[in-house]
């Protein structure tokens, strides 16, 4: 059990069980600001910008085919390089989750997804979450921790570089044909400590 802002949470690894939970959290999200990217023959440069009225994202039903909570076949989510960390709280609801994998070749710990739901944001969650994935990292040797987010989710840009996370790429047509069409991915990084 851990206490994050009055607030008790268990945190550990998610089964095929907590499949349903995870995929009904919430992760949409409201911002007044976004990334704006520009393009050079250099690289790129990013500038926050006010977005008014508000924009709210909400994201795409994902197609379930990852397998994030366990394998149907019954597969031991806890084997190899994969894990998905969830957090449930005092009532026994899923409150948040991060799925993440290791990829042994470039010693990378790669953040695939990380959602608080809306009634347990902002108390501490996500980072207890990240943590959770850092130790991991460290159990599989990792040298860095890696992570894609669009440049309009603002609140979770600002939440990656407050955890350490600094803009290492840009991927300006990942989102082409997609309901994302006109978002950019930005990837971060951070060393694995």
């Amino acid at each position: 059990m851990t206490t994050t802002s009055d607030t008790t949470y268990e945190f550990r690894i998610a089964g095929p069980a907590d499949t349903g939970a995870i995929e009904g959290i919430d992760g949409s999200f409201t911002t007044a600001t976004v990334f704006s990217v520009t393009v050079t023959g250099e690289g790129f440069a990013l500038r926050e910008v006010p977005v008014d009225p508000p924009l709210v994202k909400v994201f795409p039903e994902d197609d379930g085919s990852d397998g994030a909570a366990g394998d149907e076949d019954g597969e031991d989510p806890a084997d190899g390089d994969s894990r998905t960390f969830v957090a449930v709280a005092a009532d026994g609801g899923l409150a948040g989750f991060a799925e993440v994998s290791y990829s042994p070749w470039n010693r990378r710990l790669t953040i695939e997804d990380i959602e608080v739901a809306p009634d347990h944001r902002g108390r501490g969650l996500g980072r207890a979450l990240m943590g959770h994935a850092v130790d991991f990292a460290r159990e599989r040797g990792a040298g860095h921790v890696w992570l894609e987010v669009t440049n309009i989710n603002a609140p979770a840009i600002h939440a990656y570089r407050r955890l350490g996370f600094a803009f290492c790429g840009l991927d300006t047509s990942l989102y082409q044909g997609t309901e994302s069409e006109g978002e950019h991915a930005l990837y971060m990084s951070m060393p694995c400590p």
